[in-house]
């Protein structure tokens, strides 16, 4: 990866539809570099996807709650993470260090989904405890972090 690669993703991160054609123009690269360079990344794992930005305002999901959660013993790792991936209002869970286990990301719609997402987590019979927060802004929330040069090796 060099700083050509890093001029891509940044032109990727602004706008994963744009053509090989629109990238070269911007960064002054033939467009077959432009797509073999893409295809090396996309190769590689760095680049895993393309997805797209969902205003959930607009799909009428205007609460965001993060919850902590701590699990009463360690096997009840694998079950637990099983019950976060069919939830669909959990957009996030990260495993942590800390007080807490875990915590989710939670996106919904109304302090009653926020409810009915509590139930479920706290049904899990291996939940010893959680802790809620809502989220009143988001300040800053980036799906993609590109370095500013390229990572030392």
């Amino acid at each position: 990866m060099d700083n050509v690669d890093l001029k891509i993703l940044k032109c990727l991160k602004q706008n994963a539809r744009l053509t090989a054609s629109s990238i070269s123009e911007d960064i002054g690269l033939s467009v077959s570099a432009v797509i073999e360079r893409i295809r090396k990344m996309e190769t590689s794992g760095l680049i895993k996807g393309y997805t797209i930005d969902i205003d959930q305002e607009i799909l009428g999901n205007k609460m965001v709650a993060l919850m902590d959660v701590s699990l009463k013993h360690p096997d009840d790792y694998e079950g637990f993470v099983e019950i976060v991936h069919a939830n669909n209002n959990i957009a996030a869970c990260y495993y942590q260090t800390g007080e807490f286990d875990f915590v989710l990301r939670i996106v919904t719609d109304s302090t009653e989904g926020l409810d009915n997402v509590y139930k479920f987590v706290k049904s899990y019979e291996g939940v010893e405890k959680t802790e809620t927060h809502i989220v009143l802004r988001t300040v800053k929330e980036e799906a993609a972090l590109i370095p500013e040069r390229v990572p030392k090796k």
